[in-house]
């Protein structure tokens, strides 16, 4: 049961994937045939009638890599979220010789730490978008537990900190973010006003909580979550432009929550559908060229 939302996993920094492991996708396979609802009972037994929502989060502890790893700069961060929890994060410099285009502010998905998801975003700093990117509460080295509504705090917290910074105050920010990232990201980013944010980028984010567990377990999945802050119900409230990216092959997050999440945003909005794109690997796939898709499109303002 602990795996049963593992989904965002796929981890790509320090060279090291997971995917989806086939015993599991032959157990989800099993849970959408429980039409008499036996299995369901029993795991509201178990986790309690909403029990699923914590499901959607795998953190883990350790520290894989670091930037230095792979020869980028950066710093150690640490702030607190409004509730007192701790939260760590890295802030990496643009490259040497590079100008400062901007600020990113990226938000991972839901498994592992900082060291896991590095893959993601590191490329940004070698085009002049210095990063911030941080572990929420209950991953890495941040304390607390991972509930819903704490790691959307943690996403207000984590912008709070950037927007304070000497070297990002007065500049330009981009929020970008992956899979549970982008669903937490967009929640926040509706709640609270960043200065100098002009616009928000997710690659592989789902439109809803039950939407996700309908896709992964049917019946089975819906009886044991909530969908309270889905991305859905606020998307048409963010203040900047929108851009989603999302692989036609996702095996995670299927394409069609995307295109759910994307049909509720305003006008503002801009879809990238990567063909054979997977839920790691749209932006690198082709040499990056949706990287560089990306970048055209955030040059605009």
């Amino acid at each position: 049961m602990k795996h049963w939302m593992l989904l965002g996993a796929l981890m790509v920094g320090c060279g090291t994937a997971q995917e989806v492991p086939a015993d599991l996708s032959k157990l989800l396979e099993f849970l959408k045939k429980d039409e008499g609802g036996q299995m369901t009972m029993l795991a509201q037994t178990l986790l309690g009638r909403d029990g699923g929502n914590k499901l959607f989060y795998y953190p883990t502890k350790d520290q894989p890599c670091t930037p230095k790893k792979y020869g980028i700069k950066y710093e150690d961060v640490n702030f607190v979220a409004a509730d007192g929890v701790s939260l760590h994060g890295w802030f990496l410099p643009v490259a040497q010789g590079q100008k400062v285009k901007g600020t990113v502010v990226f938000s991972h998905g839901n498994a592992g730490s900082l060291g896991y998801h590095l893959g993601f975003v590191d490329w940004l700093v070698n085009d002049g978008y210095q990063l911030f990117m941080y572990d929420y509460r209950g991953f890495g080295k941040s304390t607390g537990s991972p509930t819903r509504e704490g790691l959307v705090e943690d996403v207000e917290a984590a912008f709070a900190y950037a927007v304070k910074r000497k070297d990002v105050a007065g500049g330009k920010i981009f929020s970008f973010a992956h899979s549970l990232g982008g669903a937490k990201s967009i929640v926040a980013l509706t709640r609270k006003p960043v200065p100098g944010l002009r616009a928000v980028i997710t690659d592989g984010t789902f439109a809803s909580y039950e939407g996700m567990a309908i896709a992964m377990a049917g019946n089975f999945g819906k009886n044991l979550v909530t969908d309270e802050l889905a991305p859905k119900d606020v998307v048409a409230k963010l203040p900047t432009p929108l851009l989603m990216i999302h692989g036609t092959d996702d095996e995670v997050v299927p394409i069609a929550q995307g295109k759910q999440l994307f049909a509720a945003a305003v006008p503002r909005k801009t879809f990238f559908e990567v063909q054979g794109g997977h839920h790691g690997d749209s932006l690198s796939r082709n040499n990056g060229e949706y990287r560089t898709k990306m970048l055209d499109w955030m040059a605009k303002f």
